[in-house]
């Protein structure tokens, strides 16, 4: 497998396929980076050279105790980037991932970055806050954390049945993807997954998308039930200047598969235009 191993010793696994413009692509939670594998595939195929890593706790690389938060994400991010020398990097993140990048960019700039891709994303900020009242509320966060601690297989199952593709408002979805959401999360470890909930969830990302000062493509569905797009797209979209908003209309969060040859077209007429 290929690894780098950062600062503190964890190992962090990558996927590097393909040659070209380098694409670096960030998963979503429970997930890791074979959540990405169809965007992978065609991007590479297509000139890129595409980088997509399992982060910290989840997938395969190590199962770190601490560290479960959006600043070690990003700079385990920074230190892969640096290791591999990618310059001119397009930056693309999916649900948690948005926020990993969006820190990357808040901690250590665009000077290696090309252009900034949020697909899903959990930016600029969920959580419900005096500052933030269009925000989730926190039971929603706490009520995720519960069911992590009673039953996370199961969790992860609910999750797949039913809002993250949709399957609770008709969209088909098979039964491999389904089975293949639950074993990407189980794989992630217990304590990893279940900080990474208030990663995603209560993390004010709206300081890092204002450093943002590439060409900046969003694209979000306006049915996605697990990061509402007035909460994700819809906001980050109007915070980052000069940002392209692509909205699926209909679709739910995890497009990555249920509108995988829709974003592979949208995702490499973007780096390439």
């Amino acid at each position: 497998m290929s690894t780098i191993t950062v600062r503190d010793g964890t190992e962090i696994y990558y996927k590097d396929w393909g040659a070209g413009t380098p694409v670096v692509l960030s998963h979503g939670w429970p997930l890791n980076s074979d959540s990405w594998e169809a965007q992978a595939l065609f991007l590479a195929a297509n000139g890129c050279r595409v980088i997509a890593h399992d982060r910290r706790g989840h997938g395969r690389s190590t199962q770190t105790w601490g560290g479960n938060e959006m600043d070690t994400y990003a700079d385990d991010l920074a230190e892969l980037i640096e290791a591999l020398d990618l310059q001119g990097v397009t930056l693309v993140g999916f649900s948690t991932g948005g926020g990993e990048v969006a820190r990357y960019v808040g901690r250590h700039g665009t000077a290696r970055v090309a252009k900034f891709v949020l697909v899903s994303a959990v930016p600029p900020f969920m959580l419900q806050t005096d500052d933030n009242p269009g925000g989730v509320p926190i039971e929603v966060f706490d009520g995720i954390r519960a069911d992590s601690i009673a039953d996370r297989s199961q969790q992860y199952k609910d999750f797949a049945d039913g809002p993250f593709f949709g399957r609770n408002r008709g969209i088909e979805v098979s039964q491999g993807v389904r089975d293949s959401f639950w074993l990407q999360g189980m794989t992630a470890g217990h304590r990893n997954a279940y900080e990474s909930i208030a990663a995603f969830s209560a993390t004010d990302f709206r300081p890092d998308l204002d450093k943002v000062d590439v060409p900046t493509l969003v694209i979000h569905s306006d049915d996605d039930q697990i990061v509402p797009f007035s909460v994700g797209g819809e906001a980050s979209a109007a915070r980052i200047r000069g940002a392209q908003l692509k909205v699926y209309r209909g679709g739910p969060h995890g497009i990555t598969d249920t509108h995988k040859e829709q974003l592979g077209a949208d995702l490499l007429e973007f780096i390439t235009s």
